[in-house]
């Protein structure tokens, strides 16, 4: 051998034995992350781009947010340039780069609630109560005998004073209605039922005891006149109409007639 290769082999023991005498280290971080970069620099560098976020869709309520959310989203591409870039000049190094959350924030200013106002409900109309009238009832007169007419000069009937006006009529007498039996030859007469019923003083219960009862009267009629007797209440005549014996019509008029109108007659007593 040589003695510059016996002076190598000597130098190369002397660092071993050298190196095997040094207390040996755990690395730092920077020479692992300068092995890291060593290996990774055979790899050719490619971009890195990062993936954007995913951006929900808002309703844009006002320009200004609307621009702050063009402006943010323009930041990671830039970032993504700027990273290739630099990767590219420099392929001993790979640099992560975080997702900028400048376009969360934007995105998430940009979200506004709306919140819409409730109509007032429209006030109810009410009611207007409606009454109805009760229909009215009227009394229905009831039909009664006319009653008769009295004076002015007080409660006396107007049959009772002064002249009388009627017909005369005749019939076959017997027991009256005031409990008197006649004959035919007898003067006498029978008054309406509506002037014997309403005779004053008459209360309606005993026709015997009826006032009118016996009364006198003085009947005329064309020039002739009889006088005669109540005794007997006739049910058809009118209130002023008198029903004579056969005897009594024949002073007046002859019996075939067997009707008169326009005879008068008066009271006696």
């Amino acid at each position: 051998m040589s003695v510059i290769a016996k002076s190598l082999l000597v130098l190369s023991l002397a660092l071993y034995a050298t190196a095997l005498a040094t207390p040996h280290f755990p690395r730092n971080s920077f020479e692992h992350h300068n092995l890291v970069a060593r290996v990774v620099s055979s790899v050719p560098a490619l971009d890195v781009v990062p993936e954007k976020p995913a951006v929900t869709a808002t309703r844009r309520l006002r320009k200004r947010a609307n621009g702050r959310c063009k402006a943010s989203t323009s930041s990671p591409v830039a970032s993504s340039t700027l990273v290739s870039s630099s990767a590219a000049a420099s392929p001993s190094s790979v640099v992560n780069v975080a997702p900028s959350p400048s376009l969360a924030t934007s995105s998430s200013e940009a979200v506004h609630t709306t919140s819409s106002t409730p109509k007032a409900p429209s006030p109810s109309e009410t009611p207007v109560p409606t009454t109805t009238a009760a229909p009215k009832t009227t009394a229905k007169p009831t039909s009664q005998a006319p009653a008769p007419t009295s004076a002015s000069s007080g409660n006396t009937p107007s049959f009772l004073i002064g002249t009388q006006t009627g017909q005369g009529t005749f019939y076959a007498t017997g027991l009256g209605a005031c409990g008197i039996t006649n004959s035919d030859t007898d003067y006498i007469a029978a008054v309406s039922h509506l002037l014997f019923d309403t005779f004053p003083g008459y209360n309606g219960a005993n026709p015997n005891d009826n006032p009118v009862c016996n009364k006198k009267v003085t009947a005329s009629y064309q020039g002739k006149s009889v006088s005669i007797t109540i005794t007997d209440r006739c049910v058809g005549c009118a209130i002023t109409d008198l029903d004579f014996s056969p005897s009594a019509f024949d002073q007046l008029a002859d019996p075939s007639v067997g009707r008169i109108s326009g005879m008068t007659w008066v009271w006696d007593d």
